[in-house]
């Protein structure tokens, strides 16, 4: 195997332009425990854009879409500052090429992926992880080197290398909301921002689970929502019922906050994972303690959590819409068609496939 690689260096926090083509990155050697994977696909996240742009700095109180390219941010990762070039891609998919001493059952030629948030617990953190892309190097490159402990195997899976990848974060993320607001079978649901890649794996997870699932989402997009197994939707800036839902599944935050809150029915739970809409936010509080309504902030998921999504999707139970694929030289452009909002579900970057 060559000893150089193709794949794209975020060089600091800023606009498309932090985004460095290269064709020259060192190929990782796995040590003990760790395998090199061959990236066949990973999926474009909103959490790898708010990583880039530094969004995740507490300074930044606006909307995604709102924080400028020559902003200055420094520290601006999930963690912190990060140590740049760091190679993005919270979503992969790939194969297993090499593997270092000790990687277990774990050998070349199995179909892997990962959590975008990985668990690794600390003392006195029982919730410490790091993030593929943020603090580890990722998928957008043609490998990646990954602990063997830390990957799943899914090789069974009916479904595609670019669905796949296409998983990860989205129905990761979505899996975990659900889980910690305990939706099951029978429930009323609302699930915000419900044509994004989140939201839209909520849907489909919660419609799975048996849930009556309501998705708030723009006119245009209604029946990619709908084809996901939601019973009915509302408008965007629609403020919905309320005392109706059982569960609130929250991605958008922003100046609607409050109503979410009040249309969640006494004792209801509120679970989020994202503020695209901005991170701010004002409600009485008198509506969330006398209704006895439980909040979650949702990011650490255990390993256990999302091994049972991967059960899913070995079985091919769940299938995600993916509505474009882009070559991974191409990342300026598909980030930019995502930011858009002008398709449902998940776009999906290929790596040159060829061997470094």
């Amino acid at each position: 195997m060559a000893q150089m690689m193709k794949g794209v260096y975020l060089t600091r926090h800023g606009g498309p332009d932090a985004l460095e083509w290269r064709e020259d990155i060192p190929v990782p050697v796995p040590g003990p425990g760790q395998v090199l994977v061959k990236v066949l696909a990973a999926g474009v996240n909103n959490t790898d854009i708010n990583t880039r742009i530094g969004w995740y700095a507490s300074e930044v109180t606006g909307a995604t879409d709102a924080v400028s390219d020559d902003a200055g941010i420094k520290a601006g990762g999930w963690g912190g500052a990060l140590r740049f070039p760091r190679i993005q891609g919270g979503d992969l998919c790939g194969v297993v090429v090499q593997a270092g001493p000790d990687t277990g059952a774990l050998c070349a030629g199995q179909r892997v992926t990962s959590q975008i948030n990985i668990p690794r617990p600390e003392p006195g953190n029982p919730a410490a992880f790091v993030a593929l892309g943020s603090e580890l190097d990722g998928a957008f490159a043609q490998y990646c080197l990954a602990e063997a402990a830390e990957l799943f195997d899914v090789s069974a899976s009916p479904l595609s290398d670019t669905e796949i990848a296409a998983m990860p974060c989205a129905y990761g993320t979505a899996w975990n909301l659900l889980h910690r607001a305990g939706v099951s079978a029978g429930q009323r649901v609302l699930v915000t921002g419900a044509s994004g890649g989140v939201g839209l794996a909520a849907v489909q997870l919660a419609a799975h689970l048996g849930a009556e699932v309501t998705g708030q989402t723009s006119p245009a997009k209604a029946d990619a929502v709908a084809a996901m197994g939601a019973a009915r939707t509302i408008g965007r800036d629609d403020t919905p019922e309320q005392d109706r839902f059982d569960a609130v599944i929250d991605v958008v935050g922003g100046p609607g906050w409050s109503g979410l809150i009040q249309a969640l029915r006494p004792g209801g739970q509120y679970a989020v994972s994202g503020a695209i809409a901005g991170p701010v936010v004002t409600a009485d509080l008198r509506h969330i303690y006398l209704r006895d309504i439980t909040i979650h902030g949702c990011t650490f998921s255990p390993r256990a959590v999302f091994a049972k999504l991967v059960a899913l999707i070995n079985s091919g139970a769940v299938r995600p819409l993916v509505s474009a694929t882009y070559p991974l030289q191409d990342i300026a452009r598909a980030q930019a068609d995502f930011m858009s909002k002008a398709y449902p579900g998940k776009l999906v970057l290929i790596p040159p496939q060829e061997d470094a």
